[in-house]
């Protein structure tokens, strides 16, 4: 029985005459083996086809097709940025693994969106006639070990991206404690800083930093069994292994696990039964010694609808805040992203971007991006006026006031005097100005909590992230406050 697939079940039909064929070639044939890109992404797309399920292939994978494929890396064109997006969250993994299995000489694959895919009749386009026989639901099966992949160096890890290594993380003055933190933990897993707990905003570096740690800590101790996953999957996990009545393999799964890596932990929030697994999956973890990590997009205090007992765990270790890149770091992301690009660009527009553009990596990425496409489409380095009209939709409008400033014109707008705000009172006709001050310097002035403490006459930095998250949720319901906080963004600006 010819079994290829990552959960060993048999293959049948096309699939198993496709793939056997393949592994026939590649052991008689070695030195011959060749596949064209239309048949190799049939290949990819029939390995996972179970996995995947028809009417996600059908609406996914329609009109995709394999752009290039040379020194270890292929490109894959979707049509859509929507198609992308799904693809990259939910199969990027797989279709790397599958892409190994089947080609081990790939060493990435990465993906691009041409809108034209759609209408264009592109000669690597596969026939969907091959996956007419797969089951419109994915089977039930029992929960298998996670697959394997295996890095550029041999060792192999848990689902890692093999681009994520602490060694290409760009660390700034913004997320320096944050790198100093995991490669701390890779050093010495389970010993200091257990559970590390990450967060702040999208596009700051987060997942790259887990997946460093992990892979780090797999090269270091190659006999640990390292786990990275985000909380959807964890969640799936949990529904699948209720579902099937298999919540024992599940939880014994686990008890072979060293170190426990989740993104996006805030997805837990609400979910009682994910909770409570893990909940049960920490405590093993914390008593048994065993590296866990986590991300999120706030402080766990501020996880809305997470049970108070998880919160205390995730409180119980060393967490790190990564803020938005400040200028100096934004000048060495462009100069090294460009330069690992191949791409030159000169100190003066280095310094006009970093100072205009002030959002996060990937931002800041997709504006090196958009330069280097309409540079190469014209065949000629962009002047700094093209450039500036280029990216005037990424740029967000200048607030020039200094955090002086903002204090003076909410307490004058509240009817209260500069220095009432900085008084140890919780007078109600102070309290709601200072908690809106602290609300719009850290949202439209991206200021950090300890920065807005101290410049608010020394609180602690807990109190101005429990004033920021009140206002937020105010804003919600309190059509009143809207108001207020649209009339002082007016005067500010």
């Amino acid at each position: 029985m010819c079994r290829v697939n990552s959960v060993g079940r048999p293959c049948s039909g096309v699939k198993k005459s496709l793939i056997c064929l393949m592994l026939f070639w590649k052991c008689y044939f070695p030195f011959e083996f060749s596949m064209d890109k239309k048949g190799l992404w049939e290949a990819i797309l029939l390995d996972l086809a179970p996995l995947i399920g028809k009417p996600q292939l059908f609406s996914l994978f329609k009109d995709s097709v394999i752009m290039t494929e040379e020194n270890g890396t292929i490109t894959v064109g979707v049509p859509s940025p929507i198609a992308l997006t799904f693809i990259r969250q939910k199969f990027e993994v797989r279709i790397f693994e599958s892409a190994k299995r089947i080609l081990p000489e790939t060493r990435e694959v990465v993906y691009e969106v041409h809108g034209s895919l759609v209408e264009e009749k592109h000669p690597n386009k596969i026939d969907l006639k091959l996956f007419s026989q797969v089951s419109d639901r994915k089977p039930v099966r029992k929960i298998p070990n996670r697959q394997e992949v295996v890095m550029e160096d041999g060792m192999r890890s848990k689902m890692f991206n093999p681009k994520y290594t602490l060694q290409n993380f760009l660390p700034g003055n913004e997320n320096r404690l944050a790198h100093a933190a995991c490669m701390a933990v890779a050093a010495k897993p389970g010993d200091i800083y257990n559970p590390l707990y990450l967060y702040g905003g999208v596009g700051l570096g987060k997942t790259h930093l887990l997946q460093g740690t992990g892979i780090e800590i797999s090269r270091n101790y190659q006999g640990k069994n390292v786990v990275y996953m985000t909380s959807e999957k964890f969640t799936n996990e949990v529904v699948e292994a209720i579902g099937s009545r298999h919540t024992k393999s599940f939880k014994e799964r686990y008890r072979n696990v060293d170190c426990l890596i989740v993104d996006d932990i805030q997805f837990f929030a609400g979910k009682t039964k994910t909770e409570e697994e893990f909940f049960h999956l920490f405590n093993s973890f914390y008593d048994n010694n065993k590296q866990i990590i986590f991300s999120s997009d706030k402080h766990p205090n501020f996880i809305l609808g997470l049970e108070d007992r998880l919160k205390s765990r995730l409180n119980s270790g060393m967490i790190v805040e990564i803020p938005s890149p400040d200028l100096e770091s934004r000048i060495q992301i462009f100069k090294v992203k460009s330069k690992m690009l191949n791409f030159s660009l000169s100190d003066e527009i280095i310094e006009y971007l970093a100072s205009s553009v002030e959002g996060n990596i990937r931002e800041l990425e997709g504006v090196l991006n958009s330069i280097i496409c309409q540079s190469k489409l014209r065949g000629r380095d962009l002047t700094i006026n093209e450039i500036k009209d280029l990216i005037k939709n990424n740029l967000k409008p200048k607030k020039n006031s200094s955090i002086k400033d903002v204090i003076k014109m909410i307490a004058e707008y509240y009817g209260i005097t500069e220095g009432e705000v900085y008084e140890k009172t919780r007078k109600k006709a102070v309290v709601k100005p200072r908690q809106v001050i602290m609300y719009i310097l850290r949202e439209d002035f991206d200021v950090s909590y300890p920065t807005i403490g101290e410049k608010l006459g020394g609180k602690d930095h807990t109190t101005v992230m429990h004033s920021y998250e009140k206002v937020k949720e105010d804003l919600k319901t309190n059509s009143s406050l809207v108001r207020e906080l649209s009339q002082i963004r007016s005067m500010i600006t």
